[in-house]
């Protein structure tokens, strides 16, 4: 009789072990990310850096960055309400060059111009830092992407 309320016993402590370290698990493992909002992002990167240089205003905020042909690098946190990476660059006059039949042929980022028809450079669009599959003027504006345009010889 003592044997089967021993075992009663240790069963139902067991069981509730088992159960207070199955609700501490279930407690301790909910979903705690939390995604830090896109504009704070960019803003804490800024904060960190005096190399970066805010403009624009608006809701969205990306890293672009300008690499010229010494390698220097120039970088900006954009503020816009566009949605494609060309027109929010194009309205901060940071990009600028004409229509082409493959869309936007930029010529001129951040002031300097590099034209391949005249001096063998053209500026280069990536997209962390890779070479983007889509022009400038299509590309949409996507959270935590970095865009850049570096000079390159043809």
């Amino acid at each position: 009789m003592k044997a089967t309320r021993l075992k009663t016993s240790l069963s139902a402590l067991f069981c509730g072990v088992l159960i207070a370290a199955t609700a501490l698990l279930a407690v301790g493992c909910g979903n705690q990310s939390q995604q830090e909002p896109e504009s704070s992002a960019v803003e804490s990167i800024s904060s960190t850096s005096s190399d970066v240089t805010a403009i624009g205003q608006g809701k969205t905020t990306f890293l672009f960055s300008v690499i010229d042909e010494t390698g220097a690098e120039t970088q900006f946190a954009v503020h816009t309400d566009k949605t494609i990476v060309g027109e929010a660059l194009q309205e901060l006059g940071l990009i600028d060059g004409e229509e082409g039949p493959y869309g936007l042929y930029v010529k001129k980022v951040n002031g300097i111009t590099a034209d391949a028809e005249k001096d063998g450079k053209y500026w280069a669009f990536r997209i962390n830092g890779e070479y983007a599959t889509a022009g400038v003027d299509s590309t949409e504006i996507k959270s935590g992407d970095v865009y850049s345009f570096q000079v390159e010889n043809v």
